[in-house]
């Protein structure tokens, strides 16, 4: 009965752990070899690619209802295209001609920009945040003439960022779609956002929040009050006796997940103990990963092919841990609560299983 989830942060907690078990075991019995990595990767960038492409349209269609697929997707699109984008020098360095699958990956980077744009304001955000940090590393463990990040293709993506997001704005003025305007999102942070901020800093302690400061009054319990939880299935497939926001009541809970970044909505449900623990955690993850990655670079020096799966699937990771970090820690809880959690969790452990190795 012990280990039966009495709070959200504990069902968050043991969540974690058990993704983490089963992806160090998932990527230490399946053989990631370099071919299954690279195909794995552009088939799944195809298939994000068409789901936000009927999002897109669904949001745009009226008869249609759109789910937000950027918010539980958005990190992998960026962890398998870069991974894409990690593959193509491999290719080169052995010799091979890359102009086709350039071409694809530059398609499938288009069509993620685009579509996932439409879908939401903010993935564009962590796109560019995600790409700008995959070539980074890309650049450093590959030392090349020509750097996929240079002076021009930053002033590509800067372009690219401003004609997508005038493109938006343009479309929702020519049909009427408020839902699709950065500046209407923009608008709505502002007027929204120093309430919440108010909020959160009158109410927070070290081990939670204020009780009756939440939507609940007399009946919150000042810790893990449904702010911050994974999906609502995954909470009432076990039948646990958690505060929920559902329904009608999810819009109750945008004060935090929506308006505020995740550093003020952590730290409000679960207190400042947790916020600075959740910290040492991420700084944790990225330091383990970058240093994982020089060893994976050192061994493709030595002539060892023996990981360059591992290398590209490891790059897509980090730079999708990165992004989702920085968007969901100081621009929008959301991108890290809810489904955009498991994904969270789920890229987390996909960096941290590269610690252990099995010897073949």
């Amino acid at each position: 009965m012990g280990l039966i989830a009495s709070s959200h942060l504990m069902l968050i907690l043991e969540f974690a752990i058990l993704i983490h078990i089963g992806v160090l075991l998932l990527l230490n019995f399946i053989p990631l070899n370099f071919s299954l990595v690279f195909v794995l990767s552009l088939i799944l960038g195809v298939g994000i690619t068409v789901l936000f492409g009927i999002d897109a349209a669904c949001l745009i269609l009226p008869m249609f209802n759109h789910h937000e697929f950027t918010h539980p997707y958005g990190p992998l699109a960026i962890l398998v295209v870069v991974t894409s984008w990690s593959i193509i020098p491999v290719i080169e360095d052995q010799g091979s001609k890359t102009s086709n699958i350039k071409l694809l990956v530059m398609l499938i980077t288009a069509g993620i920009t685009l579509f996932g744009a439409i879908v939401h304001r903010d993935f564009l955000i962590m796109w560019a945040i995600g790409l700008i940090a995959g070539f980074l590393i890309i650049s450093k463990n590959f030392k090349r003439e020509r750097s996929y990040l240079n002076v021009r293709s930053i002033l590509l993506l800067v372009i690219g960022l401003i004609l997508v997001f005038a493109l938006m704005e343009g479309l929702s003025q020519l049909l009427g779609m408020e839902i699709i305007s950065p500046l209407a999102r923009i608008d709505r942070m502002s007027n929204n956002q120093l309430s919440s901020v108010k909020l959160v800093i009158q109410n927070t302690n070290l081990f939670g929040h204020t009780a009756n400061a939440t939507y609940w009054g007399n009946s919150g319990i000042g810790n893990g009050d449904g702010y911050i939880s994974l999906p609502l299935t995954f909470v009432t497939l076990f039948g646990l006796p958690l505060p929920l926001f559902y329904g009608i009541l999810v819009t109750k809970k945008d004060v935090i997940d929506y308006f505020l970044p995740g550093i003020f909505g952590y730290g409000f449900d679960f207190g400042y103990i947790f916020l600075i623990v959740m910290v040492i955690w991420i700084i944790a993850v990225i330091l383990i990963g970058v240093k994982v990655l020089n060893k994976y670079r050192q061994q493709r020096e030595r002539g060892n092919k023996k990981y360059l799966g591992r290398e590209a699937l490891l790059t897509g990771s980090l730079s999708a841990f990165i992004a989702q970090t920085v968007l969901g820690l100081f621009i929008i809880t959301r991108t890290i609560n809810g489904s955009a959690l498991v994904t969270y969790l789920f890229i987390s452990a996909m960096v941290l299983a590269n610690v252990v190795t099995t010897k073949r």
